[in-house]
């Protein structure tokens, strides 16, 4: 299986992705948007992996490939190719199909807990996810869940965390695949995110146990599993 991987910015990356792409020994292309990269043709790739950043999906004038990344996303949508977006990704793929994407009432922060949602019951999806999950989180925007897609997760600070759309477009507003690496990288380099807030923790909270990168990575793995 050949997979293209969508980087932002370069202290977002594939966390453990990465890893159980290797364990596949799937082929895995990159372009870095950061770098102005040429994008892939669809034909290129069998799945699409969507990364985070710390743009605005509107923001076309300070990141000028965001249109033609849109344009690409929307493309594999069309195609039928699996696709997988996460945080920003997540909120591209709303967007594309047909969506809002707007500020959320609080910033969302560090590890806060995650329930599946009744609806997900309905879904081929639903085996592999579990009930209640504390998941990490950096996020300020959220989305309205897309016609035809399926909400799966809901968090005490934002209604709209996940859905599935085709049962082969998965958009996760929150990230399953930080690695303690990764979450120093992400903290490092995205601070001034960090006002005061009652779902903001600090960095000493974000990084205090090692246990939850281990186990939601574990989840990330089953999720992938299942999508490629």
């Amino acid at each position: 299986m050949n997979i293209h991987f969508l980087q932002h910015v370069p202290f977002e990356g594939l966390g453990s992705i990465a890893g159980w792409i290797a364990d596949k020994n799937y082929h895995l292309q990159t372009t870095r948007l950061f770098n102005n990269e040429t994008l892939p043709k669809v034909s290129d790739f069998d799945g699409l992996i969507v990364m985070g950043g710390p743009m605005g999906i509107y923001d076309h004038e300070q990141y000028p490939w965001l249109p033609a990344e849109k344009r690409l996303i929307a493309d594999a949508v069309g195609s039928d190719r699996k696709i997988l977006g996460i945080c920003l990704g997540a909120q591209l793929i709303a967007d594309v199909l047909g969506t809002k994407v707007f500020k959320n009432k609080y910033k969302e922060i560090g590890w806060f807990p995650v329930e599946k949602t009744p609806e997900a019951a309905k879904t081929a999806i639903n085996a592999v996810l579990p009930d209640k999950l504390e998941v990490f989180h950096w996020h300020g925007d959220t989305f309205d869940i897309p016609q035809k897609a399926v909400r799966l997760f809901s968090s005490e600070a934002c209604a709209n965390q996940a859905f599935i759309y085709d049962d082969r477009v998965l958009a996760l507003q929150f990230h399953l695949e930080m690695m303690y690496q990764n979450c120093e990288d992400i903290i490092k380099n995205g601070s001034d995110d960090l006002t005061p807030g009652p779902y903001v923790q600090s960095p000493e909270e974000m990084l205090a146990d090692r246990d939850h990168f281990n186990h939601t990575n574990k989840v990330m793995n089953q999720i992938l599993d299942y999508m490629f």
